[in-house]
């Protein structure tokens, strides 16, 4: 199972990446700090500071349609902000 599932790509992560270095990303619900950590130094090459982890829960969705309420979840997902040393970045249109 793979650690990092997906970089996040919002304008706000991508003004905190400019600003403060700091970078998003989907991570599996049971990793950890340390595991995070390794596996985004190993992907990408650079050297993590710090990371903080976010855990998120499903949200309850309801709409109205013609044959009654129908009512949905969002999935749970935990995401991670990292941290990398000064001068170090992460490009993540660099394959496009």
């Amino acid at each position: 199972m793979s650690i990092v599932v997906k970089p996040v790509i919002t304008e706000k992560m991508t003004a905190q990446g400019e600003k403060h270095n700091r970078y998003g990303f989907v991570v599996a619900k049971t990793a950890n700090k340390v595991e995070i950590k390794s596996t985004v130094e190993k992907l990408y090459g650079v050297s993590v500071e710090s990371v903080n982890t976010q855990n998120y829960i499903g949200k309850v969705k309801t709409r109205n349609t013609t044959k009654g309420m129908a009512i949905g979840r969002v999935n749970k997902h935990k995401k991670a902000i990292v941290t990398l040393k000064a001068g170090e970045t992460i490009d993540f249109y660099a394959g496009i």
